[in-house]
């Protein structure tokens, strides 16, 4: 049986999958001890929201019809060096918005997942 997140990703079916599947493995290869699950299922959402948590939740994988969005939960405490937040904060979220085209620059995106998992680990800021 396939597990939620890659029923999840199958179900977009086009690139919106492919990207989300390239983020997943950039996440799950950033530590070994980050856990994945989905959240938030609803009727117009059933197959709900890819979640990836140590220490607390660290970033959700949204799909809209014309983006991926990583959201990061303690987005405001986290150092950006590479500048992958392209989204304004959100109170203490940020997030990254990844269109159709876009490369993923996966050892930035690597180190932004340790940085937040740092961050999850050190406690409430």
């Amino acid at each position: 049986m396939t597990d939620p997140i890659t029923r999840k990703i199958e179900s977009l079916g086009d690139w919106r999958g492919d990207l989300l599947a390239r983020v997943r493995h950039v996440i799950m290869s950033a530590d070994p001890a980050i856990t994945e699950e989905i959240k938030w299922r609803k009727p117009t959402n059933p197959l709900g929201v890819p979640t990836w948590s140590r220490g607390g939740i660290i970033c959700t994988g949204e799909s809209y019809k014309d983006k991926v969005k990583l959201t990061f939960m303690r987005g405001r405490d986290i150092d950006d060096p590479d500048g992958l937040f392209n989204v304004p904060a959100n109170g203490v979220r940020r997030a990254v918005d990844l269109r159709d085209g876009d490369t993923l620059g996966t050892v930035a995106l690597r180190a932004l997942i340790r940085r937040a998992v740092a961050a999850n680990l050190a406690g409430p800021s």
